[in-house]
């Protein structure tokens, strides 16, 4: 699976921001999609994952009720809308991929990965 990222930026704290994650792959082998952030200095962490059908979600408790993650079954394209951003949400974004159909937040199981979008939050 290739993974291309876009809509990152610059936003205001409490502002909002959609990020998009286009995939393209040789195989009609369903995968799960998921989003990861890593801040400057920090280790790489899971933001929320959703299933081949985006029938199944899971969000970290960091951003659960602010960030929604949704996916267009047969378009190969997910999003992840931000809202109420803070501070603590500045990192880069990366989409990730893995053939298979359990929602996960385990870092090693997606074998994909795009190359990261900047989200920046400013107080």
């Amino acid at each position: 699976v290739q993974l291309v990222e876009s809509g990152g930026g610059l936003v205001q704290a409490g502002g909002s921001l959609r990020l998009s994650c286009a995939a393209s792959t040789r195989t009609l082998n369903p995968y799960v999609m998921g989003w990861f952030r890593q801040a400057p200095g920090q280790e790489r962490e899971f933001v929320a994952a959703i299933s081949w059908n985006g029938a199944s979600t899971y969000y970290a408790d960091s951003v659960k009720g602010r960030f929604t993650i949704s996916r267009e079954y047969g378009k190969n394209t997910m999003w992840l809308q931000m809202n109420s951003l803070n501070s603590a949400d500045t990192a880069d974004y990366y989409c990730a991929a893995y053939y298979g159909l359990m929602v996960v937040a385990a870092t090693e199981k997606y074998a994909y990965w795009g190359q990261g979008t900047l989200v920046t939050v400013s107080s």
